[in-house]
């Protein structure tokens, strides 16, 4: 072990046996860990989830009390269950608590999550118990009414709304510009806060209102919209860019607590809104699915290259081929064809092989997020599992072709995009689960 990481293990282990917390302990460690490098930082993880545990001994005498009690002697059985409970807590917990709770501490402990995170995205195994430790303390902070909705205007912050510009993912913004044309009467912005961090959004949604379904991201943003004229008499609340405003909080679903209460506030807002959806992108539609089986690994999937290429009537197969070829290409069989035409995304500017695929890519995609499952069960596109987890519908009528043509959106789903529609059957459930935990106004 490197003995700058040795430092900091020591410094835990002191911190996570105290009786009480020692801010200066805490301190330390906080100073030592930031000195540390990626690599290092890695080999603390190791040691945190693999060593930085309970210890048999500590159970043993709980469990046993646990076992000799009769559960019909209440009391000592509460007791010896509240004995048991506190054995558990491990003194990862207890230093997690301890630096989420000094100043500075939420920052600090999600930005570790991130980090956490990010080395096991790069392959590192073996960090789930300290990754659930973490993630089990931060839910519980944002938790009853320490976080509370913000809707983000025109007269909010420079700063605020710099913040929200440089964390947008979904449809990233060149400059503040774009992002004030986001906002207005049918165009809005709502951010949850958390009370540790008043001035930092944790996550933050961007909604358009509209007269019926929007069904191209090209209606919402883009250098048109500075003629637009406001939309009136709107029926339909659209959910086009949902974002984590801090990595460590990645997963611990305080989206479906925004849904809820930004659908509240709008309705109370417009009462005639009927319909409540998302447009949403599809990551991973080209890279992670439709290539793969046009290169003939599609052993995973329920759709095969056999059942992709079936899917095109054989005379648009043959005028897919003979254009292909017109360009130069060098292709005669459909799929290798297929392939290289979607490998470049200039092919969404050429008629024929937009009209020529438009039915096939609706398909495909349709089949995609209703039917593709990973080992859990759980739908492939990590966007569409989180949408339908939450109650939302879809439909093969609310896959858009070329709703989203820019390079990105070309490159990561063939320009398609997609619209989950929320009942309000669907929303009344979640906003009674959350209805408490979130106060509503401004500050």
């Amino acid at each position: 072990m490197a003995k700058k990481v040795r430092q900091v293990v020591d410094l835990a282990g002191r911190i996570g046996s105290a009786g009480d917390l020692d801010r200066g302990l805490l301190e330390k460690f906080r100073q030592r860990y930031g000195d540390l490098s990626p690599d290092q930082r890695s080999e603390l993880f190791r040691w945190l989830a693999a060593e930085f545990e309970v210890e048999r001994a500590q159970l043993e005498a709980p469990i046993s009390k646990v076992e000799s009690v009769s559960e019909e002697d209440r009391a000592a059985w509460n007791e010896c269950v509240r004995d048991l409970r506190r054995s558990i807590a491990s003194p990862r917990q207890r230093l997690f608590e301890g630096l989420i709770n000094s100043t500075g501490g939420m920052q600090f402990v999600l930005e570790m999550r991130a980090q956490v995170l990010d080395a096991q995205r790069s392959g590192e195994t073996g960090l789930e118990a300290l990754e659930e430790d973490i993630a089990h303390l931060l839910n519980r902070w944002c938790q009853h009414g320490l976080v509370f909705l913000e809707e983000i205007n025109h007269q909010s912050s420079y700063r605020t709304v710099s913040f929200l510009k440089e964390r947008e993912m979904v449809h990233p913004m060149v400059s503040l510009d774009e992002m004030g044309q986001r906002l207005g009467v049918d165009r809005m912005c709502f951010a949850l806060y958390h009370v540790a961090l008043p001035e930092e959004p944790v996550v933050f949604i961007e909604v358009a209102l509209s007269r019926g379904m929007i069904r191209s991201i090209h209606e919402v943003i883009g250098d048109s919209q500075e003629q637009r004229q406001p939309v009136k008499a709107p029926d339909t609340a659209i959910f086009y860019s949902i974002n984590n405003a801090q990595n460590g909080l990645a997963g611990l679903g305080l989206g479906k607590v925004l849904i809820a209460r930004v659908t509240e506030a709008l309705r109370t807002r417009h009462p005639m809104l009927e319909t409540y959806a998302t447009l949403s992108p599809i990551p991973g539609l080209w890279s992670r699915y439709l290539r793969p089986i046009l290169e003939g690994r599609d052993e995973k999937f329920s759709v095969s290259r056999k059942d992709l290429i079936a899917r095109i009537p054989a005379k648009t197969q043959q005028v897919i081929i003979d254009r292909h070829r017109k360009f130069g290409g060098d292709a005669d069989e459909i799929g290798e064809a297929v392939l290289k035409v979607l490998s470049s995304p200039d092919w969404i500017t050429d008629p024929v092989f937009s009209r020529s695929l438009k039915k096939t890519l609706s398909e495909a995609t349709f089949a995609y997020l209703s039917m593709e499952k990973d080992v859990r069960g759980k739908p492939l596109n990590p966007v569409a599992g989180f949408h339908l987890g939450n109650g939302a519908r879809i439909s093969r009528a609310n896959v858009n072709f070329a709703a989203n043509t820019s390079s990105r959106g070309l490159e990561e789903s063939c320009g398609m995009m997609v619209n989950y529609v929320y009942s309000q059957r669907a929303l009344a459930p979640i906003g009674r689960a959350v209805r408490s935990l979130l106060p509503w106004g401004r500050r």
